[in-house]
This record gives structure tokens, C-alpha cells and sequence, in this order.
């Protein structure tokens, strides 16, 4: 017999069995009395029309014999229940509750280690998961903790800085871009204007370059701007879609450095001077090309003006001598039309209109004035005025500009900046001095 028959659960199986097998043979023998009874009930009805009709039992006896037999026979034939031994009974009871116990063990094992094999899946993927979460979040910090570097990077780099060898200084009118040359670098600012008017300065580009800028100018239709190199070369610099200036096409042609730059008012013609004595006209067909050169120099140019109809040029050297250079209507050739000599050598010189120029003799404390006479056409020293210099000597950076809305005039002389005034005729308004 199983080993489960000395359990509590058997013990617990055995008494439940023993009390039902008890019961089904209580009800049987139960059933039995009452089969009986019923059957005796049945005899005394079929004797009852016989009980009045007999005088004398002996002379009856036949008739009572035979309904005695005819009792007996009507009783049915009772076979006593057969009950088997209650230990058997049990015993086979327990194993059938052994075997359902048994399946269910095993279902319910089965089912288990279904759901602990279930719960280690879904642990394992809830570790690859934190794993992956985890080199998520390690990456992203490594990026934000780039981006954040780089973006300080990008702050420290658009921050204006102190700028020292400051060569000159070009504002775009259109946008309010600021060029601002720095011997290798060309710094590209721009002010951002708030609702009080005032303005925050914000680098926009650092255009670095291997040899030394001269001078810049901006284009007067567009962003784009020309830069003079030491290395003889002129750059065309093109903005693109990003805010960022890019190198459009280099002109080579010049045999000196470049130190000045001019553009017309359509942006079709360029005009350079240079360290090798010449003047020379760039045009813009399919690219820029040299059109025409000015070779009436005999030192270095060291400034040009065009005037506002941009069909006159004037322009002054170290060899004492301003030139006086005009466009021809025919064939648009541009022609010397006068030479002046002057007392001493100048690097600075600037159109106010068509018949007044001024003229800054090197590290001297006075401006000459040239106006042109009606009849001649041509152009002579008129008058001097007054300004501050502060140095004997002088360098070609930061060209003369004169602003026609404000009729002020810009005029760098030695290591003063003289800012003067029109009324009538130019007063100098302020001086301050480059440290």
C-alpha cells in the first residue's frame, strides 16, 4: 500500500471513507425493511376478503394453504448486499484519491515551473532593459556633458573679446553686421536689438585665415563682403543659408599686399590698391575678372575714394601725388585726368562730393581741403582745418569715412581719432586719443 496511507491527508481519507461506506449500507438494509414491509402490507390486503368468509379453518385449510403459497411466492427473492471488506474498500478509495492527488501535484508543479521560467524571462529582460536604460543614460550625460562643453565652447567663442591690433572696423547698413579685422581674423558681429533700443553684440563667425588681412569692405546690395590679404590676394566671402561666410572665389593679380578696397554702388566693380604701386578695376561677368589696371603710382597706394555717382576716383600715395581718375561714358574705361603734387605724403583721403575732397598729410595737424574750379574741372588746395594728431607718426589702417546723412567726417590722424561736423564748413566736435 502507498506510503500515503500513514499521512494525515490518507488518515483524514480513511475516516471519510469508512463513514460513507457505512452509510451506503445502513441505507440498504433500510431500504430492505421497507421492501419488506411493503410487501407484508400487500399480504394482509390480499387475505382481508378471505378473513369473513371462513367458518371453520380446518374445513379450509386447502383455501389457506393456498394463499400461503401464493404469499410466498409473491415475496421477491431477497439476496442479501454482499459488502466487501471495508479495509479493501478504503485502500482503493485512497489510491484513486492518490492518483488525482498525484496528477494535481504534478499539474500544479508543472504550471510552477511555468510561471518561475516565466518570472526569469521577464527578470532577464527587465535586466537587459536596466542595462540598456542604463548605457541610455550614460551616453545621453557623456552627450549633454559634450553639448554643454561644447556649447560654453561656442559662448566663450561668440562672447565679444578685447580685441588687440585692431585693424578697422566696416558696418553692413542693411542688417547691422558688423566686420571687424583683427590682422589674421576677420570677427563677423551683429547686434541684437531689444525693445529699449539698446543692443547685446553677438559673434557670429570667426573667419581665421594664414596670412595677415589689410583691409575689408562689405558689398552695398547683399552680406557679402571682399577682404585684401599680405599675400597679395583678394577673397570674395559669400554667405550661405546658415549665417556663415564662406570663400566664393579668390582674385590673384596683384604683385604687393592689398591695402585698400572699394565697391560700387551695384556690387559690379571692385577696385584695389596695392603695396606694388597700381590701381587696379575688377569686373563681375560669370566671376570676377581684372578689367583694367593703373600703373600712374610710383610708390605704394596707400588710399582710394570713389565719389557717390561712382564715376570718379581720387587716390593718394607715398609718392606725394593725389590721382584724379575718371570714368569714360563711351566705353567705361576709367582714365587719369589730373595729377597733384603735394607738400608731404598722405595716407588719407576721402570724396565729401563731387567737388570737395579732403586730404591727411601723414602725422600733420591740419586737413587740406581740395575743391574743384567750375571752369577747369580741376582740383586745388583751398583752405586748411585745424585737427589733433598726437604722434609723429602713422599707420594706414582704419581708412577716412564720411557719413552724408549725418555730415560728420571720420578722420584717424597719428593716435587720435578726430571726429568732425559740417556746418558750413567741417569743425572738429571730438578727439580721442588710441591707446
Amino acid at each position: 500500500m502507498s506510503v500515503y496511507l500513514n499521512s494525515p491527508i490518507s488518515t483524514k481519507f480513511q475516516q471519510f471513507i469508512s463513514e460513507d461506506c457505512f452509510n451506503i449500507v445502513e441505507q440498504t438494509i433500510e431500504f430492505s425493511y421497507q421492501k419488506i414491509s411493503s410487501i407484508l402490507d400487500q399480504i394482509l390486503l390480499d387475505c382481508e376478503p378471505y378473513s369473513f368468509k371462513f367458518i371453520d379453518l380446518q374445513s379450509h385449510q386447502q383455501t389457506l394453504n393456498f394463499i400461503i403459497i401464493k404469499f410466498f411466492y409473491k415475496i421477491p427473492t431477497f439476496k442479501p448486499t454482499k459488502l466487501t471488506s471495508t479495509n479493501l474498500i478504503i485502500s482503493r478509495e485512497v489510491n484513486k484519491k492518490e492518483q488525482i492527488m498525484r496528477s494535481e501535484n504534478m499539474m500544479c508543479s508543472q504550471e510552477s515551473d511555468q510561471l518561475i521560467e516565466e518570472r526569469r524571462r521577464e527578470q532577464i529582460q527587465y535586466l537587459g532593459i536596466i542595462k540598456q536604460n542604463d548605457e541610455e543614460f550614460h551616453f545621453f550625460n557623456n552627450q549633454k556633458n559634450f553639448s554643454e562643453n561644447k556649447i560654453e565652447k561656442i559662448k566663450r567663442e561668440r562672447s565679444p573679446q578685447p580685441l588687440s591690433q585692431l585693424i578697422t572696423i566696416h558696418i553692413n547698413n542693411y542688417n547691422g553686421v558688423m566686420l571687424v579685422l583683427q590682422i589674421n581674423n576677420i570677427h563677423l558681429l551683429q547686434q541684437q536689438v531689444k525693445m529699449t533700443l539698446k543692443g547685446n553684440l553677438e559673434l557670429l563667425q570667426i573667419c581665421q585665415n594664414k596670412n595677415q588681412v589689410y583691409t575689408l569692405n562689405f558689398m552695398k546690395n547683399s552680406n557679402n563682403f571682399v577682404s585684401g590679404f599680405i599675400d597679395n590676394s583678394i577673397i570674395i566671402w559669400k554667405e550661405n543659408a546658415h549665417n556663415q561666410w564662406n570663400c566664393e572665389q579668390i582674385l590673384n593679380g596683384h604683385q604687393g599686399q592689398i591695402l585698400c578696397l572699394l565697391l560700387n554702388n551695384n556690387d559690379y566693380l571692385i577696385i584695389s590698391a596695392s603695396l606694388d604701386k597700381t590701381i587696379k578695376f575688377w569686373m563681375k561677368q560669370n566671376e570676377w575678372i581684372c578689367q583694367q589696371t593703373i600703373t600712374d603710382h610710383t610708390n605704394s597706394v596707400s588710399s582710394i575714394s570713389l565719389n557717390e555717382q561712382c564715376n570718379k576716383l581720387i587716390s593718394c600715395s607715398i609718392d606725394q601725388q593725389i590721382l584724379v581718375i575718371e570714368r569714360s561714358q563711351l566705353d567705361s574705361y576709367w582714365n587719369v585726368k589730373q595729377k597733384i603734387k603735394v607738400d608731404k605724403c598722405g595716407i588719407r583721403l576721402c570724396f565729401i562730393n563731387d567737388m570737395l575732397f579732403k586730404f591727411q598729410p601723414i602725422a600733420q595737424d591740419s586737413m587740406h581741403v581740395y575743391e574743384m574750379d567750375r571752369i577747369t574741372k580741376q582740383y586745388s588746395r583751398t583752405s586748411e582745418i585745424a585737427v589733433k594728431s598726437g604722434s609723429n607718426r602713422c599707420d594706414s589702417f582704419f581708412s577716412q569715412f564720411y557719413a552724408k546723412s549725418k555730415c560728420l567726417l571720420l578722420n584717424k590722424n597719428g593716435n587720435i581719432v578726430n571726429l568732425m561736423q559740417k556746418n558750413g564748413r567741417f569743425v572738429v566736435e571730438q578727439s580721442n586719443l588710441i591707446q
